[in-house]
């Protein structure tokens, strides 16, 4: 393949498929963008990126087949597959997404084609799960006829410093040619650098271990959060003083959503039960990050409760919906989870987000509100969105009652500014 120019197409044009299809458009050679949800590609052809990773600007700079046809797949020598890897309702790995993906490329796949996975899986998904499927469907023989590699996204939702070009590509094939393809391939959009993986196993598990580090270190500061909390001092405080040691790690504590962090752990907790494994800490990480939505509701709770506030009658205004701040993603976000163990408490929810407008917060479940629906007994600043940066201690404080609760769970304000007005300020 190393003296065919590549054709590509990238199925699955998400928060990873588009920003890397958008890459590929801008090389010259031709790039197909297949997606099964019509809208999405009806709003993209007109130049609108719901995701917000691109603009309508790059968007016009980029030169993208945008189809809803899977028979586009059947053009290409390189199939890029960029589709999600979610968990059941029990943290079981949910490949379906895989499956199906695999099932309708492999009816359109040809012979001398790469197949490249960037989702995020347990080791031995694309061998053992998807290159069966392709070699089904298709008649063809894996290895023989066409071949199949792995290169995990690094895509950070809403960082525009990191894009996909100045983060290190891994890449890793089936054999030496097929990495040598795939290093060739994406070697031409990737500046800064790209990392041969001796295996495609090695490459997936390198993936999910890059997740589950940062979940266990958050999980260490969240412990340390609820620790804090019974011993009556701040967290900000503790970690003020130890982050002035030259090798500390500057981790923070919080609510762990999304479909990465707070995911991909689960897919080698999986991976090593079928081996006969237990993941204690990995496992430990993901109890105790599961469980901080409920921490800080309870911390919320008993605030009110130590106002002689009943949470029954206490109207709560929750800040921000999306599992960070800055994107309209709000899959697994675990601020919702907080809201639901507020209601069950009794309190009153409303709320606002700035990536949203009204009628999707509805649709979430939610009330919408706002700083002008008050006043509330409790604002939680749950997303630091930038949007929220213009507003000062002093609008929050008017929007609550005299005695009211600012709970700032990232720990962004000035405590004293709303302590000396007599607000309880609580954070996590």
């Amino acid at each position: 393949m190393q003296s065919k120019e590549p054709i590509l197409c990238i199925v699955g044009l998400g928060y990873v498929g588009l920003p890397l299809a958008a890459a590929f458009g801008r090389t010259g050679w031709k790039t197909y963008g297949y997606d099964i949800n019509e809208e999405r590609i009806k709003t993209l052809r007109s130049g609108n990126d719901w995701t917000h990773e691109l603009n309508a600007k790059q968007l016009s700079e980029t030169k993208i087949e945008y189809s809803t046809d899977p028979t586009v797949i059947s053009k290409a020598n390189t199939i890029i597959v960029a589709v999600p890897t979610p968990v059941d309702e029990n943290n079981k790995p949910d490949l379906s997404p895989l499956v199906s993906s695999s099932t309708m490329i492999g009816k359109y796949l040809k012979s001398g084609s790469v197949v490249v996975y960037e989702a995020t899986v347990y080791p031995g998904v694309t061998e053992d799960v998807c290159a069966p499927i392709l070699e089904q469907e298709s008649g063809l023989v894996c290895g023989k006829d066409f071949t199949v590699g792995y290169s995990p996204e690094r895509i950070n939702p809403g960082d525009k410093e990191h894009t996909v070009d100045k983060i290190i590509k891994i890449v890793a094939g089936q054999d030496e040619q097929t990495t040598e393809w795939l290093a060739t391939v994406y070697g031409k959009i990737v500046t800064a650098g790209i990392h041969k993986a001796p295996n495609i196993k090695v490459a997936e598990l390198a993936k999910a271990l890059e997740n589950t580090q940062r979940d266990i270190n958050i999980a260490l500061m969240n412990e340390v959060a609820t620790f804090c909390d019974l011993l009556g001092i701040r967290t900000s405080d503790v970690l003020k003083a130890a982050g002035t040691k030259w090798n500390f790690l500057k981790f923070t504590p919080g609510l762990v959503g999304g479909h990465c962090i707070g995911v991909d752990p689960y897919y080698l907790v999986e991976k090593a039960k079928e081996l006969g494994m237990n993941t204690e800490v990995i496992s430990a990480g993901r109890k105790i990050n599961d469980g901080m939505a409920a921490f800080v509701a309870k911390q919320i709770v008993h605030g009110l409760q130590q106002a002689k506030k009943d949470p029954k009658k206490s109207a709560v205004l929750v800040l921000g919906l999306t599992f960070k701040e800055n994107i309209p993603d709000t899959r697994n976000a675990k601020v919702h989870d907080l809201i639901h163990a507020l209601e069950e408490a009794g309190c009153t929810v409303s709320a606002h987000d700035p990536q949203l407008s009204n009628e999707r917060i509805e649709q979430l479940g939610f009330k919408a509100g706002s700083l002008v629906s008050g006043p509330f007994d409790v604002i939680v600043a749950a997303v630091p969105h930038a949007a929220y940066g213009t507003i000062t201690s002093v609008d929050f404080i008017d929007a609550l009652k005299p005695d009211g609760i600012f709970y700032d769970l990232k720990s962004i304000r000035n405590p004293s500014e709303f302590e000396a007005k007599g607000i309880k300020y609580l954070s996590l």
